[in-house]
């Protein structure tokens, strides 16, 4: 199925209906516009009953008429005046006018097992002027619509008229411009984000954390944290699916928090409503993670044999394209995960935790001393584990094991510390930022014991060249000396 994503920035504005529009020739150097086109847009929006879509800023449309007819779905991006818009054609579409898989997938986060349903019919008469920059580049679109919008819900019908300015190839300074001429034309700030927005009257809010109060309660501060990264969570998940950059490594980041926050602090909520949430969450971190291990290795991989001046045909094999399919099947893994009813249940009991929280033993005490209380519980685990490492043989299987669980432990405390952090305590940025520090030089060394480990199994491999086991003999060198450089700067820290 061919999908089409896209960053659309533009202007929407409101003006009176039959309000002139401003010649826009000349709104830059050379700029000319071309003859007008009207063209008839015929739009069904849809939502689930609840309007999960609408709550997060998301619309979803099939439009029949104008040049883009199909599906089109729009989710926020960073810039305000910026929306990433999916477009499939109907020829690319389901023959039974279902929603295409793209887009089902994209949205799973959201609707979850919840129906869509047509929520609003829209048909807006359209008239399009092209801008065009001195050499024939198309610098914006100029989009002067009357709108008729029926709500199914509401049974409401209205009319309204507005005014889009959408850039093609112009840029930020193109849209400055344009916003101070159609705003001395008579447009006026639009009175919602999009048609849909204002067909179906005011638009729902997602679920944002709400300001801690002076004086917090320990379960005000689980909430908010809970909230918190749960919203990361539903912004990660479809960037995931589309194997944006980093975006594996933040979802499991953000995983692996939510279970932090949940067995760092055991008694806030009651343990008897949460149970099972933070195995689920564990879970979920550990199929992330081995999509990401592979994103990893690959990574180390490359950079490994960059350093090299000959690499063996059947070494770039064994180090590269294999790896290359092995993280290609942990994706495929790992967006089979994310469709499962396991995980769309998790993200259920993780909304209901938030909205509905069962307060536990320690709800009622305050913020600051619960999170002081699960620091100090966390540093404590961590100070035990060094010092076990003084009491092994250095370099010892034991010994590099114990490493292993002391960046684990220091892990734990700077996730213990991320989630005071909302209480402005010095002690929690201090104490995560010390944590970093041990994560950091142990998370090298531990990518070079991994690494050594795979030079190993690549190097016992059936019919591999000579050249290919004395680069391997080589590469073994390097991570040895990277992974005791990595050790001897965590031991001066400590």
């Amino acid at each position: 199925m061919s999908a089409r994503e896209s960053i659309e920035v533009e202007l929407k504005l409101d003006v009176d209906a039959d309000q002139p529009a401003p010649d826009l020739a000349g709104i830059a150097p050379g700029a000319t516009t071309a003859a007008p086109a009207v063209y008839e847009l015929n739009a069904t929006y849809l939502d689930t009953p609840g309007h999960d879509l609408a709550a997060h800023r998301i619309t979803l449309r099939r439009r029949t008429g104008g040049t883009d007819a199909g599906w089109h779905l729009k989710r926020p991006s960073h810039h305000p005046d910026a929306r990433r818009e999916l477009a499939i054609d109907f020829a690319d579409a389901p023959a039974d006018g279902g929603v295409p898989q793209a887009i089902r997938e994209a949205i799973t986060v959201i609707v979850r097992d919840r129906p869509l349903i047509p929520v609003a019919e829209i048909t807006t008469e359209r008239t399009v002027t092209l801008v065009h920059a001195a050499d024939g580049a198309v610098l914006a679109e100029f989009c002067q619509d009357r709108v008729i919008a029926h709500a199914h819900q509401s049974q409401l019908t209205q009319e309204w008229a507005e005014w889009e300015f959408e850039l093609v190839e112009g840029d930020a300074e193109l849209l400055t411009v344009a916003r101070k001429r159609l705003r001395a034309a008579g447009a006026r700030k639009a009175s919602s984000a999009s048609k849909l927005a204002r067909a179906i009257g005011a638009e729902p809010r997602a679920h944002k954390p709400a300001r801690l109060p002076k004086k917090p309660t320990a379960l005000d501060l689980m909430v908010h944290s809970l909230a918190t990264h749960r919203d990361a969570l539903l912004t990660w998940d479809p960037l995931v699916r589309e194997n944006a950059f980093d975006a594996v490594h933040q979802m499991r980041v953000t995983a692996r928090k939510l279970r932090s926050i949940l067995t760092s602090f055991p008694e806030i909520l009651d343990p008897a409503a949460i149970a099972g949430l933070a195995d689920e969450l564990r879970e979920l971190g550990e199929v992330l993670g081995q999509a990401r291990d592979r994103e990893v290795q690959l990574e180390i991989n490359r950079g490994l044999l960059a350093l090299e001046d000959r690499v063996p045909d059947d070494l770039r094999k064994a180090l590269i394209d294999d790896e290359i399919a092995r993280q290609e099947r942990s994706l495929r893994t790992l967006r089979f995960a994310l469709s499962s009813a396991r995980y769309l249940k998790l993200l259920d009991d993780l909304d209901d935790a938030i909205a509905n929280p069962r307060p536990g033993p320690d709800a009622d005490r305050g913020a600051v001393d619960v999170a002081l209380a699960g620091m100090e519980h966390a540093g404590q685990r961590l100070r035990k584990a060094q010092k076990r490492l003084d009491l092994l043989d250095p370099w010892s299987d034991e010994w590099v094991e114990q490493v292993h669980r002391i960046r684990k432990r220091a892990k734990a405390v700077r996730y213990t510390a991320d989630a005071a952090k909302p209480l402005r305590l010095k002690a929690a940025k201090k104490t995560a930022k010390r944590a970093a520090v041990i994560q950091s030089h142990l998370g090298d060394f531990q990518d070079t014991v991994v690494n050594r480990e795979q030079i190993a199994r690549v190097a016992a491999l059936p019919g591999l060249s000579p050249a290919a086991v004395f680069v391997l003999g080589r590469l073994d060198a390097r991570e040895q000396t990277r992974g005791r450089a990595a050790v001897q700067a965590y031991l001066d820290r400590v």
